[in-house]
């Protein structure tokens, strides 16, 4: 068994990333007051453009890593742009948030794949080489802890742990962050307290763009190396790890982890002997199946902000 978990927890931990930041994304659009159930759409946004950036700069510039980490930057930026049409919508509009995420998600899909197929002649773009894995100096040698976490580790690992570190004190430990989370409970109690309350919220909205389009592209530059048109739902997972975790920090980190190790067990099942033994077809479902359940558990228990979800108009009480 301890064999299984040594060969299984790196890539668990591989496939847990994108999940990571795209949910730490969604917390920073619904701690505002907006719902963002795109996702999914700003995630394939950002897999089709970095993956795009790095196909055509890998040819042209010899320093492999810094194509990836421009190849990322452009996707963030995307993603953030692409997030203020669900922005513009929903804060200016006042449109249904979920229905504008919705549609952001038809959007992103049928476009990247125009796009691509216009481009490159076919609906698919693959990059020559990702990030590689690497063991940690000194760290990969400490009995048990250095074989789960310091081996066949990816650098965007440690930087995504470090954005939520520093989301986390964001949220907790700032202005910005009491501001963001007052506009997701009490809207009109922050807009009186001075705070401009659609700017606090666009400011969410695009942090979620950054963060998806991040997610989608470290699809790209870790683990899949080409860009296929879809994400395999990993965004609406995420807005399931959202809501699993009860919208903190850790909570989602606990979730998105269970999640991306239920996913990686069911993409490797069949080239680990033990794991064989179990049909194909439950191990592939296995992960969305425990994501319904758990959200029916934890419906009733569901600590939401206040105010997500609804429409705020300034000046009204």
């Amino acid at each position: 068994m301890w064999t299984i978990i040594e060969q299984i927890f790196p890539y668990a931990i591989l496939f847990t990333i994108p999940l990571l930041i795209t949910a730490l994304g969604g917390l920073f659009s619904e701690r505002s007051g907006i719902v963002n159930i795109g996702l999914e759409g700003l995630m394939v946004i950002g897999a089709f453009s970095g993956a795009m950036t790095i196909h055509f700069l890998q040819g042209t510039w010899s320093n492999n890593t810094l194509v990836l980490w421009v190849g990322i930057l452009v996707a963030m930026i995307v993603g953030v742009l692409f997030s203020l049409l669900h922005a513009f919508a929903s804060i200016n509009l006042s449109a249904n948030q979920i229905i504008s995420g919705t549609a952001i998600n038809l959007i992103a899909t049928a476009l990247t794949v125009f796009l691509a197929r216009n481009i490159t002649g076919s609906g698919n773009i693959r990059i020559t080489s990702g990030f590689s894995p690497m063991d940690i100096p000194v760290l990969s040698s400490i009995p048990v802890i250095g074989d789960l976490f310091f081996t066949k580790t990816y650098p965007t690992t440690w930087f995504i742990l470090l954005v939520l570190l520093i989301s986390t004190f964001v949220l907790y430990k700032t202005k910005f962050g009491l501001r963001l989370r007052s506009c997701g409970e009490y809207p009109q109690a922050a807009e009186a307290a001075g705070v401009n309350v659609k700017r606090i919220r666009y400011s969410g909205v695009l942090i979620s763009g950054a963060f998806s389009g991040l997610g989608g592209a470290l699809i790209i530059v870790t683990y899949a190396g080409e860009f296929t048109g879809t994400v395999s739902g990993l965004g609406f997972l995420a807005l399931a790890s959202l809501i699993f975790g009860q919208w903190r920090p850790l909570g989602i980190l606990a979730a998105t982890f269970f999640f991306g190790f239920a996913s990686t067990v069911a993409n490797v099942s069949q080239v680990i002997p033990e794991l064989a033994v179990f049909p194909p077809i439950i191990l592939k479902i296995f992960p969305y199946v425990v994501t319904l359940i758990a959200l029916v558990i934890f419906s009733k228990s569901s600590q939401a902000p206040k105010a997500a979800g609804e429409t705020f108009d300034s000046g009204k009480r």
